[in-house]
């Protein structure tokens, strides 16, 4: 098993930044890749960014991109969401999760493992 836990969340004005963290254990971390998605209320969830096993390869949903970095510390078992320039529509629950394959993170949405979320406010 892979335990993963998110921080970071809170309320935060438009326009400005959180830096989300997911912590892990149990694994060997660098075998898997991770991705950050996140759930508004009333809505289904949504890819927000992935990033290779090793941190060379990233992707972004096209809401967040040039916004949002996702970046990983193998040394330290966790991986990061930095959060800029923050819209009232960015706000959701945010999930961290983990598969040994990056396209079904990217592609499908779909994780062996996923943290219990951390809430993103922006308020306007």
């Amino acid at each position: 098993q892979l335990q993963l836990v998110e921080s970071g969340g809170g309320l935060v004005q438009a326009g400005g930044s959180l830096r989300l963290s997911c912590a892990t254990s149990g694994r060997t971390f660098s075998n898997y890749a991770m991705g950050w998605f996140r759930q508004a209320p009333g809505k289904e969830r949504d890819f927000v960014a992935t990033i290779s096993g090793s941190g060379g390869s990233t992707y972004y949903a096209d809401s967040v991109k040039g916004r949002f970095t996702i970046s990983r510390d193998n040394a330290k078992n966790t991986v990061y969401l930095q959060l800029n320039s923050l819209k009232p529509e960015d706000t959701a629950v945010y999930y961290c999760a983990a598969d040994p394959v990056l396209i079904r993170l990217r592609m499908f949405g779909q994780a062996s493992y996923w943290g219990q979320g951390t809430q993103v406010t922006v308020s306007s």
